[in-house]
Formats: structure tokens, sequence, C-alpha cells
């Protein structure tokens, strides 16, 4: 497992989708969500590139994160091509294509495990420390 103590968002231009990912896990764990992490599937999905998953403890906070995330990939001209579950707040869903951000509370994250579904994946942790905000 590798471990990412540092994305500095500012630095990102002409973002690409790791960068993405990583960025959208910096975000969940500056809004306080626990357990980020990145899962790398590029030539083991067909349906995307990365797995961006988080445990929040609210919906409210959820949809907190998941909005920071579309304004990030605004700012960035990254499309959105879904949201689901957004309302409830339980597991929501943001399609980015190439990047796909799941943030769930602590029961659906305990029951789905959707960073064990690839078990040859690399798994990016997310860990706190400095957060680039010099």
């Amino acid at each position: 497992m590798l471990l990412i103590r540092e994305v500095k968002l500012a630095d990102l231009k002409n973002i690409e989708s790791k960068d993405f990912a990583l960025a959208a896990g910096r975000i969940a764990l500056e809004l306080n969500c626990r357990d980020v992490m990145v899962v790398d599937l590029r030539g083991k999905s067909p349906a995307t590139d990365f797995f961006v998953i988080a445990t929040c403890t609210s919906g409210r906070q959820g949809r907190t994160v998941c909005d920071k995330i579309m304004e990030f990939g605004r700012e960035n001209k990254i499309q959105r091509f879904g949201l689901a579950g957004y309302e409830q707040g339980k597991w929501v869903l943001v399609d980015f294509v190439d990047v796909v951000v799941h943030i769930f509370d602590d029961e659906y994250r305990e029951y789905y495990e959707l960073e064990t579904l690839w078990g040859d994946a690399e798994i990016i942790e997310i860990a706190g420390g400095d957060l680039g905000n010099d």
C-alpha cells in the first residue's frame, strides 16, 4: 500500500485522472472523512481508472464532500457524468468516468467493501499530515 502525504491542489494544472483522484481523496480528508483511499483500476476495470473511497459520519458531511469534489472538477474542466445517492447520503457516488468517487457511511462502507473487489489493484491511502495549504 502506497501512502500519500501531500497533494497540493493549487499546483494542479491540466489535471490527469490520477491527479484528480488524489485531489478528490485529499478533499475528502480535509473535510474530515476517514479511511480515505484511491484504488488504481487501470488495466483491471473496463469501466474506470480510479475509485476514490471514503467514509463520512453523516449524510450532510457526505454531500458537502461531494459538492467540493464536484466544484473542484468544474474548476478543472472535468465533467461529471453521474451522481447517485446524494439525497440519502449513505452512499454517494459521483461519476467522472475515469474517476468514480464513493462516499459511504460506516454501514455501507463495511457492507460493500469496494476496496477488496480487485485484490491485485494498488491502493493509495490518503493520510493526514501536511495538507499543502501553504
